[in-house]
């Protein structure tokens, strides 16, 4: 098993979003720039997350991404198995001898189970509070704007 950097960038940027927003659209550069995260792999972590209802995409020119519902209703679980299933799964290799199937797979699908369940009790708002408890800055400055 494993934990790929997609899925902890589609944790963070959902993170990032909530703690962050203030209820207006936080733009991809803001997140990647924040995050310290790539802003072309960024670009499709955002879209999966669109795709499966985590955010919404707001077009034009103060566009970004909201999230789609409450925080307290977005659940890591939720946001691991999309990444796992777009990734192929959290086992590395398909296991080739009946040993490793009769023996090892199902203790491997059971940590995986236990790692999912672990991450379905733990919501963003979760992560929203413990972010407050170590002092992190909750809103960020806001963008001048020069239009007329």
């Amino acid at each position: 098993m494993r934990i790929t950097r997609k899925l902890i960038f589609a944790i963070e940027a959902v993170l990032y979003i909530a703690y962050t927003s203030s209820g207006r659209p936080v733009q991809r550069s803001e997140i990647a720039n924040s995050q310290g995260i790539p802003c072309r792999y960024l670009e499709q972590v955002l879209q999966y997350l669109v795709r499966a209802g985590i955010l919404r995409g707001v077009r034009g020119p103060r566009g970004g991404y909201r999230l789609a519902r409450e925080r307290r209703r977005i659940f890591l679980g939720e946001i691991a198995r999309l990444i796992i299933d777009l990734d192929g799964g959290l086992l590395e290799a398909p296991v080739q001898s009946d040993i490793g199937r009769c023996v090892l797979t199902p203790i491997w699908q059971e940590l995986q189970e236990d790692y999912l369940k672990k991450l379905d009790a733990l919501s963003i708002e979760d992560l929203c509070s413990e972010a407050r408890s170590a002092g992190i800055e909750q809103s960020q400055k806001a963008t001048m704007d020069f239009a007329i």
